[in-house]
């Protein structure tokens, strides 16, 4: 078996370019097949505390949020308290605000259920998996194009959210 194949099979998001019925590499392009990054991924443990939000109503709205909602949800300044092992891949995301808070609890590469209740009162099967240096979640359910992508730029942590072709940024700074 060559190298390709092997990381293919054990690639989560890679595994379904393969047909299960032949198991052959189907036609593309080299560009698009990545190979696993040699770095080691980053900690994102730590407090971090939001100092910029862009688009959120647009967001929101795309959710179908009423606007009542809206308008409060855009006047928050959450905080995120995030625990990592890298070792193992656990990941516990809370979100911290004054009116309402969310956990997110999953093992990176590990597709679970995942209930949005807090948020817009969904469910949906999330994956978060590494893209190099950055996480990013793909959330499967009523909407199309669900997912968020986080990564670090020295002590700042980001956050892109879309839904739906709406994209919102929130940028946070780690706590001292």
């Amino acid at each position: 078996m060559n190298l390709l194949f092997v990381f293919l099979l054990t690639n989560p998001h890679l595994r379904l370019l393969l047909h299960q019925d032949s198991w052959k590499i189907p036609s593309c392009s080299a560009a698009k097949l990545r190979a696993p990054s040699t770095m080691s991924q980053p900690d994102y443990s730590g407090v971090y505390h939001m100092v910029e939000q862009k688009n959120m109503d647009e967001y929101l709205a795309a959710l179908d949020i009423n606007i009542a909602l809206r308008k409060i949800v855009c006047l928050l300044r959450p905080s995120k308290d995030i625990n990592h092992d890298p070792a193992t891949g656990a990941m516990k995301i809370r979100t911290l605000t004054t009116f309402r808070n969310f956990d997110m609890d999953f093992t990176i590469g590990q597709e679970f259920t995942e209930d949005l209740g807090p948020v817009d009162g969904r469910k949906c099967q999330t994956t978060v998996s590494w893209d190099g240096d950055k996480l990013v979640c793909v959330q499967r359910g009523e909407k199309e194009g669900r997912g968020w992508t986080h990564w670090l730029d020295n002590d700042h942590l980001h956050l892109e959210m879309r839904v739906q072709g709406v994209v919102a940024k929130q940028v946070f700074k780690k706590a001292n």
